[in-house]
């Protein structure tokens, strides 16, 4: 993992922030922001799509107890309908920054963009998740989150597998749609679930 190269100018008080749910069709997009305490450093941080699903567990603990903050947000599906997918994604980390109780001097945020309602300077970091410890705490706290509230949701509509594929369009996924309809957890702006409602 590459060294944090904004720790430098910014001190301890550098936060990651990454999202988790742009690519389902289902359920709300959930965003993570971490302050990491150098004196208290977590071994085996990585790109949390890379990690086995006991790993991601296990961190998330792990970034809880040892972070010297951390927040979790999320934007709902009715505002994915409405701001499209990437802006829902800005808000809700957005929204994460500003859940975090130190107010960090400096946010690296993983893809290409940054949010206009953050509260300090930032960067984008492509592939930080990847690259940057911070970001890839961010990312398991909202990747795990998310798959714990699809999980549940899994149990309300048992008959769309929800549990299996978490929301993604799977070909079973798809084919529980044609059969059953949408839920209220479906995103109706997105193409697979339009093309339905529109049939």
């Amino acid at each position: 993992m590459e060294p944090f190269v904004s720790q430098i100018y910014f001190g301890d008080l550098l936060a990651g922030a990454d999202e988790a749910g742009r690519g389902p069709l289902a359920g709300e997009v959930v965003a993570a922001a971490v302050i990491l305490d150098p004196t208290r450093p977590i071994s085996g941080l990585a790109d949390s799509k890379k990690l086995s699903e006991k790993k991601r567990e296990a961190l998330f603990i792990e970034i809880q107890e040892k972070a010297l903050a951390y927040g979790i947000a999320s934007a709902s599906i009715e505002e994915i309908d409405e701001l499209n997918i990437l802006h829902a994604s800005m808000l809700a980390m957005s929204r994460a920054v500003a859940k975090l109780s130190v107010t960090p001097e400096h946010v690296l945020i993983d893809g290409n963009r940054v949010p206009k309602q953050l509260v300090c300077s930032a960067e984008a970091v492509v592939k930080g998740d990847a690259r940057q410890a911070a970001i890839s705490a961010a990312s398991i706290l909202a990747k795990v989150t998310r798959d714990r509230d699809i999980v549940q949701a899994a149990k309300v509509y048992p008959e769309y597998g929800f549990e299996k594929h978490k929301g993604y369009p799977t070909a079973q996924h798809l084919e529980a749609i044609r059969l059953h309809g949408i839920t209220p957890i479906h995103r109706r702006s997105f193409g697979p679930v339009k093309k339905i409602l529109e049939g």
